[in-house]
């Protein structure tokens, strides 16, 4: 089937169950942060496993929801997970959710993620403002251009939209929220990375390290929604202790610790957009 096809069948079953409404954003939740989903009012609940085309989220900490609701007094809609690379799923699955948002009529794509630390300024908690990043995964765009979403080679001179970072920096200093800013690094996964891996992302200007986020933000860049990234620092990633061992439920308690000030900030966003 037309990859185009799938997009417009998955775009109007969600569209009859958001009854026409037009989200101003679409909102990626990434591992353990799915929280924010429970703040959104007037809830249209959409389990993955119902829409067209939609992959099922496998990974920990991602519940495999899409939300329609009320967030800051404004409509949006909000992923409860996501998919991933490593999951199996080819670059068309993985970005067809964002594909589809820019149908339903999002403006803008906040997207977040649980990531290591590479910085040695950040602590387990910090929230990074992504300014940048680099993308070790396989483009999203290769193959055949969509026309209809945009042009063959897009501009990724500025991903992350400089406006949105700084209302983000102001709303953060009058909400009290330190916040971070750097470049993060998408591998594809599964397996966390080596000291070595790290010290070597470190040393080419990465911040923050996940397994995430960049595919659908190429996606969206290509159709030229203005995009916010914010990653959870959920470990350290440098000075390794002998004994030192990356584990997977570590990182979910610590995204759902920073989860409510990452709420906080954006709720309050969405209110000034």
């Amino acid at each position: 089937m037309e990859y185009i096809t799938k997009i417009n069948e998955a775009t109007a079953y969600i569209n009859e169950k958001l009854e026409g409404k037009r989200p101003l954003c679409g909102i990626i939740l990434g591992s353990g942060l799915g929280g924010l989903a429970d703040v959104i009012e007037n809830q249209t609940i959409i389990p993955y496993s119902s829409i067209p085309h939609f992959s099922q989220s496998t990974a920990l900490g991602h519940k495999g929801n899409l939300i329609g609701g009320f967030l800051g007094g404004k409509f949006i809609i909000a992923m409860q997970g996501r998919f991933h690379y490593y999951e199996g799923y080819g670059m068309d699955q993985v970005t067809l959710p964002v594909r589809v948002m820019k149908k339903l009529g999002i403006s803008y794509l906040f997207v977040s993620n649980a990531a290591g630390g590479v910085n040695r300024d950040f602590k387990v908690g910090d929230l990074m403002i992504i300014k940048d990043h680099i993308n070790l995964m396989p483009n999203p765009l290769m193959g055949k251009n969509m026309d209809e979403f945009g042009p063959r080679f897009p501009d990724m001179t500025r991903p992350y939209d400089l406006n949105l970072i700084k209302m983000a920096e102001l709303i953060a200093s009058k909400l009290g929220i330190t916040l971070k800013k750097g470049v993060y690094l998408a591998g594809t996964g599964p397996t966390y990375e080596t000291p070595a891996e790290y010290s070597f992302f470190g040393r080419i200007g990465a911040d923050a390290v996940g397994m995430s986020t960049v595919p659908e933000v190429i996606v969206a860049r290509h159709s030229n929604i203005p995009v916010f990234g914010m990653s959870v620092i959920t470990n350290e990633a440098h000075d390794f202790a002998e004994d030192f061992v990356n584990d997977g439920n570590d990182v979910i308690i610590a995204a759902n610790k920073a989860a409510e000030k990452m709420t906080r900030l954006i709720t309050t966003m969405m209110s000034e957009l």
